[in-house]
């Protein structure tokens, strides 16, 4: 394979001649052997889009040549779209606050853009990677500001994905609405509802979580790019200062805003820690709701089998015919994984120190993972369970026949004390409480029948004023 040398203030290093990366790149992907894992892709992108605004801003201001800046500005383009991802080679974690992220995108850009002006990888006589490609920048404020434009364009997709998922749910709400379900706390027998009613409160958590997602691009917003080392703008000039955000509002499309206070926005990652939580919430309801199906499906014979999932493979290599609810486990890993990332990104925000946080790759990492995550889990939830179930009504109809707690439905009728009574007699004896009531004739069958009908039942609350034993009004 041939090889070209090139150096930097350590010494000289090795590097395949057709490489378009650099020696700071090669020195960063053989110290950070750590997670396995590359950048996030979206991170990438959005660092290359972050480098047009400020190459275009170097260059209306004089900064940089025209012919110059334009082959800067090609080839970050050409990353943006996904080119040189296999030259994207440093690892996900790495030390340095992210310049090794940083240094591996000036290198290539610098090399491609060095080849669009005629010169050759690895000479940067005409491209130089932090004399042109990086003027007036710092890791500083251009990893941060890449990392929330990632986030942004990911929360954007989330959006849609929670919203698809909130409307699956509620079409299953309209097909369910007249099935009569027993509810459950603590895992026994409550009271009756209808089916409709637990589709509606996860599809209203969904809802929730949809407005929080929307609320929390704001906090990302504010970006300090400009502010260069720790939020002075050393090295920057002024007038730059003051248009290279214009200028990546208008490359990105998104409502980007220079923070007022570049220090603060510079050297504090709590934003991130918001915007983590809200996801962490998100995860909170998948996961909820994941167990709930799960569990409402057990069986199919020896459980509560009252909804039917859709059958995704064979669920075991031992035990035949066996289907398992993949997944809403899968769904369940993937929020399990998004707290746990939580928990990453608060210890990684709190550690900063001083004028920066040296830790913002580990900020990156956990969070675009979670938010390509949830994204990822809200799709297949949707597609490979939620808009397949089914319910089975003969299961639900033979629970709330059984099951003693439709005699809360009585106790507007009869009262608390005697109601528990007949449920305390119903179990012992072995029969339903509609049963129970018939023989003792506490209720005409009108007011029994009117009692435990499915409409009664399930709406909010019973009709008419105070009632008398024996139906009486």
């Amino acid at each position: 394979m041939a090889l070209r040398l090139e150096s930097d203030s350590l010494g000289q290093v090795e590097l395949p001649q057709d490489a378009w990366y650099g020696a700071h790149t090669a020195r960063a992907r053989d110290n950070f052997l750590l997670s396995g894992q590359g950048v996030a892709p979206e991170l990438v992108s959005a660092f290359a889009r972050v480098k047009i605004a400020c190459a275009r801003t170097n260059a209306a201001l004089g900064y940089l040549p025209a012919e110059l800046a334009e082959a800067i500005v090609r080839a970050a383009r050409e990353m943006a779209a996904g080119e040189f991802a296999s030259s994207m080679v440093v690892d996900a974690l790495q030390g340095g606050a992210g310049t090794s992220l940083n240094m591996n995108v000036n290198e290539v850009l610098a090399n491609r853009a060095e080849e669009l002006l005629g010169g050759q990888r690895g000479q940067y006589r005409l491209v130089h990677p932090i004399d042109h490609v990086n003027l007036h920048q710092s890791t500083n404020d251009t990893y941060p500001t890449a990392l929330k434009v990632a986030a942004i364009g990911l929360l954007r997709q989330l959006h849609i994905d929670i919203s698809e998922l909130q409307m699956a749910f509620q079409r299953k709400e309209g097909e369910f609405a007249h099935v009569v379900k027993i509810g459950r706390t603590q895992l026994q027998d409550a009271c009756p509802m209808s089916m409709a009613a637990s589709f509606s409160a996860w599809a209203e958590g969904l809802s929730r979580d949809r407005w929080r997602v929307s609320k929390c691009e704001e906090r990302l917003r504010v970006v300090n790019l400009g502010g260069t080392a720790i939020g002075t703008g050393i090295t920057a000039p002024r007038e730059y200062i003051f248009a290279v955000t214009e200028r990546l509002r208008e490359e990105t499309g998104f409502g980007l805003a220079r923070a007022e206070n570049l220090v603060d926005a510079t050297q504090n990652a709590d934003v991130f820690v918001e915007v983590s939580g809200i996801l962490k919430a998100h995860a909170v309801n998948l996961l909820k709701c994941s167990s709930d199906l799960r569990l409402l499906a057990s069986g199919p014979r020896a459980g509560l089998g009252e909804l039917r999932l859709p059958p995704m493979q064979v669920g075991s290599s031992i035990m035949p015919g066996k289907v398992n609810p993949v997944i809403c486990e899968a769904v369940a890993q993937a929020a399990m994984q998004v707290i746990a990332n939580d928990a990453a990104i608060t210890m990684a925000a709190q550690s900063g120190q001083l004028e920066l946080n040296a830790f913002l790759p580990l900020v990156a990492h956990a969070l675009l993972g979670s938010l390509t995550l949830l994204c990822r889990a809200n799709r297949m939830f949707r597609l490979r369970c939620v808009e397949g179930i089914e319910v089975n009504e003969a299961a639900c109809r033979e629970h709330v026949a059984q099951s003693l707690s439709t005699v809360t439905a009585l106790v507007p009728l009869i009262g608390y004390e005697a109601a528990a009574g007949l449920a305390k007699q119903a179990l012992a004896q072995g029969c339903t409480i509609a049963e129970l009531v018939r023989a003792e004739g506490r209720l005409s069958e009108a007011a029994l029948a009117e009692a435990l009908s499915p409409a009664a039942m399930t709406a909010l609350g019973f009709r008419g004023g105070p009632r008398q034993p024996n139906g009486g009004n």
